[in-house]
């Protein structure tokens, strides 16, 4: 699950949780909303770990630490 979709879950589960005022039989659609934050905040915290662990754009440099040993003939 990526950042976009969590946000997207955050947002869905806010607006479940908050701003309808709807009652349904069998389920509360409040509850859903919570659990779909819940869930979206999960998410969300596990892409932010996984992009850092794999280091992203502009981070150290590969080639061998930047040491650069010039050879002249």
């Amino acid at each position: 699950m990526g950042t976009a979709v969590s946000l997207l879950m955050i947002a869905a589960g806010a607006i479940m949780a908050w701003a309808v005022s709807t009652t349904a039989t069998g389920f509360s659609i409040h509850t859903v909303g919570i659990i779909l934050m819940v869930v979206g905040a999960v998410g969300l915290v596990l892409s932010i770990v996984f992009w850092s662990s794999w280091g992203g754009f502009g981070g150290a440099s590969r080639s061998g630490g930047g040491n650069t040993t010039v050879v002249e003939r």
